[in-house]
């Protein structure tokens, strides 16, 4: 009598972290032998992972997860997937432990005035704003209640928003168009925002952008130019930690920096 081949319900653990990782080393557009190299472990070895034929050790899947630099959450999928307990927690962000960072992210804030600057979750809400990045939008007509409830890619994409008032909206817009769905590969909330938002032109188009792009924003008739850089934090173990970032506007000009300046001590002396 013949037997039917067994197919299981769900596969093998191994070949489950396999798929995961091939399909983040395809996205990261990286060869094996490239992704090998990076970590630290053989090409062979690392196509025996991929297709189920060897199950990784913890220690081998932290390794290429690092090269990689997948966002912790989507580790801690790889590692379930694997078999393993997940590695990292999340705190609320208002959580005790928290404390250290809170207060770093506060002078970091604080310390960038008067050039603007905010705090950006996974989800691109802005969560924390210093004073100048509340005067930057009122300078340049952006109604908003500080920085409540605002997410950086609405007012950005949807009309009405910061992105009406940029000299260069494609360019601004397509840039983070395109950040924002390379991180949505592996966080729901914001592909499903994504969904919902127009697709900048210069995306659609696939139109090539320059290297580096200044932020152009349109106040009162003149022009402010930034230059925008981003600080996250060190080896973060907890992943609300390593899904925030601050945005930095670093004036790229004299008459920029003069208007910020002159905005900031305006504000602080009309408290004083």
């Amino acid at each position: 009598m013949s037997t039917l081949p067994f197919h299981p319900a769900h596969p093998p653990a191994a070949t489950e972290a396999g798929e995961h990782l091939r399909r983040l080393r395809q996205q990261a557009r990286l060869s094996q032998m490239d992704l090998a190299l990076l970590a630290g472990v053989s090409q062979r070895h690392l196509s025996c992972v991929e297709t189920g034929r060897a199950k990784a050790s913890p220690s081998t899947l932290h390794a290429l997860l690092s090269a990689l630099q997948v966002p912790l959450e989507q580790c801690n999928a790889v590692f379930l997937a694997a078999g393993y307990a997940p590695r990292y927690g999340a705190c609320a962000p208002d959580a005790p432990a928290l404390k250290m960072v809170n207060d770093a992210v506060r002078h970091i804030l604080q310390a960038n005035n008067p050039a603007p600057a905010i705090v950006i979750a996974s989800n691109w809400d802005i969560i924390a704003a210093n004073t100048s990045a509340g005067l930057l939008f009122a300078m340049a007509g952006v109604p908003a209640n500080g920085h409540e409830g605002l997410n950086l890619l609405d007012t950005l994409l949807r009309p009405g928003g910061l992105g009406d008032h940029l000299v260069n909206a494609d360019e601004i817009r397509a840039i983070a168009w395109q950040r924002a769905a390379r991180e949505a590969l592996g966080n729901a909330e914001l592909a499903d925002r994504l969904k919902g938002l127009p697709v900048p032109t210069a995306v659609a188009a696939d139109g090539q952008l320059a290297p580096v792009v200044l932020t152009r924003v349109r106040v009162e008739g003149a022009e402010l130019r930034f230059l925008s850089t981003f600080t996250t934090f060190g080896m973060p173990l907890d992943i609300t930690v390593a899904s925030l970032r601050i945005e930095h506007l670093l004036p790229a000009d004299d008459d920029t920096w003069h208007a910020m300046r002159a905005a900031y001590e305006g504000r602080q002396s009309g408290q004083s």
